[in-house]
């Protein structure tokens, strides 16, 4: 190590003094003691600001450090730092130097006190690269930990060229070794931190679905029904093509004609038949509390929120969801139903991370047509499809569907039953009961979609 000169250059054919000797063992002590219980988030950093002490104290142009991805894959440069006047090394995947980064991954030091004349011939893209940005000398040190190189720590003058002492090299690599086990002991750290979110994901998931056993305990497995019936013979027939593939299913029908079964019975059928099938019955979830019920919530989402909750669809993730009722959801909370069929995207209620879980109609259309296919041509039926199964009111969300299009059909829909009925509500026979809803619920919707009783101001 020498003396500095005013410029801030050392020469480097002066010994190294004791005194400088003991300067940079206080620089490696405050160093060390920088990286002790530093937090893994913090580490990328603080070799940040080491490189700029180590330049500051040995008067380099620039000082980068690397790390080896992989045990023979590239270095990223993770940080730079540079005195005044010079570019810092830009992070990410290192410039392609064959000669250069094939020595360092093989554990040797390369000191290159003047370039180009101390590249070997084989260097040619390292001697064009070092004449196009002015590079004059270089010192890369391999760094190991565990018994491997990890990293690489580079040390560079763009002014002139320059010797680097043995002694000098021996303390850089002390050095380069404090940085890279803090390096380590970060991956380590954000590892553990991973697998430690990954078990409580796992925990919180495990806990929903026990919940969820708990509550739905009693009603049932689901056996893949028969029939002597023809049309519902080939309605199996269907389940049974439809149930090993991930396509998203609509069942149609009248009540009572068996949507649930059907709905069990593909999920027996299913890959997914040893997880729980979720079932939902959109019809009794309360208003306020839907969306987060369906997506989830963070934790202080809103009052009353005091954990995080897992959603029907992230509990159902890797298994099976039945939305039962889905006529029943509120309008804008239908448009979040239809992005989560389409490409199974949804947030948390308080949340901005997107989570990937569970299609429209024309696809879902093709789709169908694709499972069902015997033969070689493919067939699209355009018309309805050919089952008995489906949801109570018969509401089907649109492609591209709008609110007023949603309450016209709602309002034509309870109208044509109002008629059928002669306005009667109430009773075995009335109204409330063809739409399989309370009383309560149909006199509200038909206060809020304008229908009064013929001659009369009252609904």
């Amino acid at each position: 190590m020498s003396h500095a000169q005013p410029d801030g250059r050392r020469s480097d054919t002066e010994d190294v003094s004791c005194a400088e000797r003991l300067e940079f063992e206080r620089l490696l002590g405050d160093l060390s003691a920088r990286f002790a219980d530093l937090p893994a988030d913090r580490v990328i950093g603080e070799i940040e600001r080491a490189l700029g002490c180590l330049l500051d104290f040995l008067g380099f142009d620039r000082c980068s450090f690397g790390e080896l991805i992989g045990p023979d894959g590239p270095i990223e440069v993770l940080c730079s730092a540079a005195r005044d006047g010079f570019e810092v090394t830009p992070l990410g995947p290192a410039p392609p130097l064959p000669w250069y980064f094939g020595e360092l991954q093989a554990g040797r030091t390369v000191v290159l006190p003047n370039i180009p004349a101390d590249f070997p011939p084989q260097a040619t893209a390292e001697i064009e690269y070092c004449e196009r940005i002015g590079l004059k000398s270089n010192l890369g040190i391999p760094l190991r930990a565990g018994g491997r190189v990890i990293g690489v720590i580079a040390f560079t003058a763009f002014r002139r060229g320059r010797a680097w002492p043995d002694d000098l090299i021996v303390r850089l690599k002390i050095v380069g070794e404090v940085l890279a086990q803090a390096l380590v002991r970060s991956r380590r750290e954000a590892e553990l931190a991973a697998a430690l979110a990954e078990i409580t994901r796992l925990k919180e998931r495990l806990e929903a679905e026990n919940d969820y056993l708990r509550h739905s305990a009693g009603s049932g497995a689901g056996t893949v029904p028969s029939s002597r019936s023809p049309r519902f013979n080939r309605v199996l027939e269907e389940i049974a093509q439809v149930a090993p593939t991930d396509a998203t299913v609509l069942l149609l029908g009248e009540t009572g004609t068996g949507k649930e079964l059907l709905a069990d019975a593909i999920h027996d059928l299913s890959d997914r038949r040893q997880r729980p099938m979720v079932k939902v019955n959109c019809a009794a979830l309360p208003a306020s509390l839907i969306e987060a019920e369906l997506f989830g919530r963070e934790k202080g989402a809103y009052t009353g929120a005091l954990a995080r909750q897992m959603g029907r669809f992230e509990l159902a993730d890797g298994s099976t969801i039945f939305l039962d009722e889905v006529g029943e959801l509120p309008l804008e909370l239908q448009t979040k139903l239809l992005r989560v069929l389409q490409d199974g995207r949804f947030e948390r209620v308080g949340s901005t991370r997107t989570i990937q879980v569970n299609v429209r109609e024309l696809r879902n259309l093709i789709e169908r047509a694709m499972i069902l296919a015997r033969g070689p041509t493919l067939h699209v039926a355009l018309g309805p499809a050919p089952t008995p199964v489906a949801e109570k009111t018969r509401e089907r969300i649109p492609a591209k569907a709008s609110e007023s299009t949603l309450a016209a059909r709602e309002r034509d829909h309870i109208l044509q039953v109002l008629e059928q009925t002669g306005w009667r509500i109430l009773g075995p026979k009335g109204a409330a009961e063809r739409l399989s809803i309370k009383p309560t619920t149909l006199e509200s919707r038909m206060k809020r979609l304008g229908l009064r009783r013929p001659g009369s101001g009252r609904s």
